[in-house]
């Protein structure tokens, strides 16, 4: 099976309505047939972002709920590294790319596994470039 890395920015766009956009759903649209790479951190991320909406009032149990099934139809796959093994190639990357640790996590696992990126962080998107990164597109 094919796969590819999902970072918090894409995934958080199938969360909150006004973060959907065009590329966030043909990105949610092209994943039938790949299995979803993600560093052990992903889906702290993902609940800190959502914890901190629901404080704010932003988003109600019933989007956070689809949210989760709609996650439960994905095939995602966390990778599992040594602490010690995250922290070397995590920091090299980081430091690099002038990315924070979590941007870095994604780009690690992109080149580690030669398989696209799909981020709406322009960023991130512009560091896997110049790491030789491939970027997911939604078209075939």
């Amino acid at each position: 099976m094919k796969h590819v890395i999902v970072d918090a920015s894409t995934a958080l766009a199938w969360c909150f309505p006004d973060e959907w956009t065009a590329e966030s759903e043909g990105f949610l649209a092209a994943m039938g047939p790949y299995e979803i790479l993600v560093p052990a951190v992903w889906a702290l991320e993902l609940t800190n972002a959502i914890a901190v909406a629901v404080s704010q009032k932003r988003i109600r149990a019933p989007a956070i709920e689809g949210f989760q099934t709609l996650l439960g139809q994905l095939t995602i796959i966390q990778d599992a590294r040594t602490v010690q093994e995250t922290i070397s190639a995590v920091l090299a990357l980081a430091c690099e790319y002038n990315l924070t640790a979590y941007d870095a996590a994604y780009l690690e696992l992109a080149l580690r596994y030669k398989a696209p990126l799909a981020t709406l962080d322009s960023k991130l998107r512009k560091a896997a470039t110049k790491a030789g990164a491939r970027l997911f597109t939604a078209q075939p």
